[in-house]
């Protein structure tokens, strides 16, 4: 009889192990690629890593929930080799990275080699994550995924609480009911609308099918990321809790 071959032990090169949770703080550090564990403890003395917004001391320990931040001075690898980016699209910018137009690389050529994280139509304006990491792509877009995204809204007449009851139960647009979304009146033209889905011109379409036109559509939040005080055109990056906070959230 065939023995069955034992599973090897050995490691394989580049390949990290999963990280078994509760950790100390060094080796949580490390396998995130910021330094060694013997540089890592030299980042908690000089009081450049944060544990849930507290500063770390040697010897601490992270468990799964916890979010470690360390000071923007310091780059991991990660970070070298990518870049996480909020962009302020304004109107009339094409997230169509294929057209050579008014596309963003175009509008910023700071910008260029990075592409956006899924869709926002020209006739909008508001937060477009950008970046280098592919990883991204699937963890955020994939229809799997259930990922908040905010809208502030304004339509052509006043707002009425049925509407509003409509948009968060779901609204049927073409052969296509939408999931359950979070919508709450801004103002007598104006709804803030959470979305965690993503159909092409879905916005739009739900308001058209209940007797609205948009006039102006903004999104102000992906996940955890905001426009914060981004001016329209303009962006910052990425980085420190903010982008500790994405990461965990996508599981990376």
């Amino acid at each position: 009889m065939k023995k069955t071959p034992a599973k090897s032990s050995i490691k394989q090169p580049g390949v990290l192990e999963p990280l078994t949770f509760p950790v100390r703080i060094n080796r949580y550090l490390a396998h995130k690629g910021f330094s060694t564990r013997r540089g890592a403890d030299d980042l908690i003395t000089k009081g450049l890593v944060k544990i849930n917004d507290r500063v770390a001391k040697i010897g601490d320990k992270v468990e799964e929930k916890d979010v470690v931040s360390v000071s923007p001075t310091v780059m991991s690898q990660d970070e070298l080799r990518h870049r996480y980016i909020a962009y302020y699209k304004p109107r009339g910018i094409s997230t169509d990275t294929q057209k050579e137009g008014e596309s963003i690389k175009m509008a910023v050529p700071a910008l260029r080699g990075l592409f956006p994280l899924g869709r926002l139509d020209k006739d909008s304006r508001g937060l477009i994550i950008l970046t280098n990491d592919g990883r991204l792509t699937d963890r955020i877009l994939s229809p799997d995924r259930v990922h908040e995204k905010e809208y502030l809204v304004k339509v052509d007449k006043p707002i009425s609480d049925s509407f509003i009851r409509h948009l968060e139960r779901g609204i049927l647009i073409e052969s296509y009911k939408t999931k359950p979304a979070q919508a709450r009146r801004a103002g007598e033209t104006l709804f803030r609308i959470t979305l965690t889905e993503g159909k092409k011109h879905q916005i739009r379409r739900m308001c058209t099918a209940e007797g609205y036109q948009v006039l102006e559509l903004t999104r102000i939040r992906v996940m955890n990321v905001t426009l914060g005080d981004l001016k329209e055109g303009s962006y910052r990056p990425i980085a420190g809790t903010e982008l500790a906070t994405l990461k965990k959230s996508i599981g990376l």
